[in-house]
């Protein structure tokens, strides 16, 4: 299995916010922001395994900044780094300025996803090897975020989390 990287996982995907998407504030509702980053994610981890995923696990959502009734939404996935199965998606959210056109960046989030064959069993994914320096950050953290969550899930003892041993040592 050819490793890959995570520029030939990119998803990016821009729309519109509507009323029908909005709260009472005329902010997009974050289940909606939600929903678009899994679509993203997905369409990201399906790009690196060119296989069936499944979302395993939302690991982290910021919602840093309310995204207006109008604005144009931007989200941007890659593949973070790829164990066995399972795949980490890290995922950027950006409000487009409607005078300037500059982005601004307003939320990240980060999934999991696990490649599956057609009865819903695991099957192995392509290494992912990272190239820009944001993408050798993520990778490199994203094995520590791994075994926290592990650790949380009562899935792996404390003493066996070798990455955050380091981080404590």
């Amino acid at each position: 299995m050819q490793p890959k990287t995570a520029f030939q996982s990119k998803t990016v995907v821009t729309d519109l916010v509507l009323p029908s998407e909005t709260n009472p504030i005329n902010n997009l509702f974050g289940g909606e922001l939600l929903a678009r980053m899994d679509r993203a994610a997905s369409i990201a981890a399906r790009r690196h395994s060119r296989r069936i995923v499944v979302t395993a696990s939302v690991n982290h959502v910021a919602f840093n900044r309310a995204i207006p009734l109008g604005s144009v939404v931007t989200v941007e996935a890659k593949v973070s780094r790829a164990f066995s199965s399972s795949m980490e998606v890290y995922l950027d959210v950006w409000i487009e300025d409607r005078e300037s056109g500059e982005c601004i960046k307003a939320n990240e989030a980060i999934y999991t996803f696990v490649a599956v064959d057609a009865t819903g069993g695991p099957v192995k994914v392509p290494e992912l090897i990272p190239e820009t320096e944001l993408e050798k950050e993520r990778f490199e953290g994203a094995l520590r975020r791994k075994q926290l969550s592990l650790v949380l899930a009562g899935k792996m003892k404390p003493a066996d989390a070798t990455e955050l041993k380091a981080i404590f040592e």
